[in-house]
Formats: C-alpha cells, structure tokens, sequence
C-alpha cells in the first residue's frame, strides 16, 4: 500500500501551493492580518465523531507552508474516536489561522471517504475475505488523487487514476467500433504490457468477452441473480478471469454481490460520501 500512496503524493506540495493561493488571493488573509502580528499560539485538532482518519499527511504540509509547526498524535488510516485529539499545531497566530480551513478540509472529506471504505470492506469480508472494494474515476476535478489515496487508507483498491493506465473497454466504445469481437480485437491487436477490461451489460457480451484475451471483465448493472448465475459461467471459461461488480452498488446491496464477485467498485465513495467533522481550537 506505500507504494500506491507515494504514487499518489507525488506533486502534492504544488497542489497545496495552488489551494492556499485560492483561499489568498492577492491580498492573503485580510482579517488575521489586520488583527495580529507576529503573536504565538497553540492550537489543537480534534476529531467530533469517530472514524478512519485520513489526510494527516497533507494537514501537515499545509501548516508547513502556512509557517506553523505540526505535531501529530495518530497516524493516516487509523481508527480514532470522537473528542479525540488528533494534532497539535504551533506557530504564528496568522499562520495558524491561515491554514485552518484548508487543512481541515483535506482530513473530513478524505477521512469520509476512508470510513466509508472500510465499512463496506468490513461488512463484505465476513462472508468473501478475498473481496476487494474499489473506487472510479467519480471523484472531484483536481483532487482524484486524494480521494483515492483516503480509499487506500480505508484499506480499499484505487482502481485505475486517468484513461492512460490501463484498457478500459466500455458501452460507448462498443457501439461505435460496431461489436464487442471487433472492439477487443482490434485493442488486443494495438495494445500491449496493459491490463484490459471490459465492461459489459448482459449475459451474452460477458460470455463473448471472457474467450478473449482480457483480464477484467465488470458486470455493469445486473441484477444480483443474474451477475452471479453469469459470474458461475464466466468461470467455467476463464476461471482466472477477474470479476469486477459495478453500477448501483451501495451499502444495502453489496452483500448479494459480495459472495461471488472479486472486485466491487463504487463511485459514491469518493463522489457523495458526506464528510467527517474536526475542529481546530486555539488553546
């Protein structure tokens, strides 16, 4: 898993360089500006619910940049507590005061998105501890790369980042090639040191798929009778084929896919998983 999250934070200075200049403008923080100078505080980052902490690492840098100094008090993907101090931060007023906000966004949308993840692998594991629960590319123009990381940090698969890693062979595609034979075919002719997959919305395109050589077909919108009774095939094809389950998945369903699927992915946890609440306190 470090090797995936140093993938991902690759770069991140010069995002936070660029979100702090959103919230600066030309003019910087004009409110803590005009109030104080160069007067110390001490500051504390608590958590008000429990969850999956993610997005220490960013905190961190963002106090950095702003000028104040950071201790943190748990580590990324941990569990933690409500009321639960999670950092103490040291410092310049100002620069307290200017990091706050975006350094608390990092930590309660990307530690929603952890809890989120490991909820769902916790309650799928019991009954297929080899399942793996995984994002898409349904995340927020801009910070893909954070939202699949607190995915990793909940103990999730981040799935593909961009069209350039990996062949993926979707319902678009298909019709305009023609057929599902003349699509993969013609990707199995030009492409190569690839995984292929291949997304399909019935029986009959999934059982063609399978006798290619592809290593990913996803079941897109079945129903859970009809994915397992298909998945049952596929396997009687290419028993070393990955399954992939996707398409409105959620909480309330994902069992029914869980017992015979590899892989579900999901793109409500990084596009409308409702974030946690922290709080930074001036002590």
């Amino acid at each position: 898993m470090k090797n995936k999250i140093d993938k991902i934070s690759t770069c991140q200075e010069d995002d936070i360089d660029r979100f702090l200049k959103e919230d600066f403008g030309n003019e910087g923080d004009i409110t803590s500006e005009n109030l104080f100078n160069n007067e110390k505080a001490e500051a504390i980052i608590i958590s008000k619910e429990n969850c999956i902490i993610a997005g220490l690492e960013e905190l961190k840098i963002v106090f950095n940049k702003t000028g104040a100094k950071t201790s943190l008090k748990t580590n990324d993907g941990g569990a933690i507590k409500k009321n639960q101090i999670i950092a103490e931060i040291q410092g310049p007023i100002i620069s307290i005061l200017k990091g706050e906000r975006l350094a608390l966004n990092f930590i309660s949308k990307m530690s929603g998105i952890a809890t989120e993840t490991k909820k769902l692998i916790d309650k799928c594991k019991k009954i297929n501890p080899n399942i793996k629960i995984a994002a898409t590319r349904k995340t927020t123009p801009g910070f893909r790369k954070y939202e699949k990381k607190a995915v990793l940090l909940g103990g999730g698969e981040p799935h593909r980042y961009g069209l350039y890693e990996s062949v993926m062979i979707k319902d678009n595609h298909i019709k305009f090639s023609g057929s599902i034979e003349k699509t993969i075919n013609k990707i199995i002719k030009k492409t190569s040191n690839k995984i292929i997959e291949v997304e399909v919305e019935n029986r009959k395109d999934a059982l063609l798929a399978v006798k290619k050589k592809i290593d990913v077909v996803m079941l897109d919108n079945f129903k859970p009778y009809d994915a397992e009774i298909t998945a049952k095939e596929i396997r009687k094809i290419n028993k070393n084929i990955i399954i992939e389950i996707s398409g409105g998945i959620n909480k309330k369903n994902i069992l029914k896919y869980a017992t015979f699927a590899d892989r579900i992915s999901l793109g409500y946890i990084t596009q409308s998983v409702k974030s946690k609440d922290f709080s930074l306190e001036i002590i």
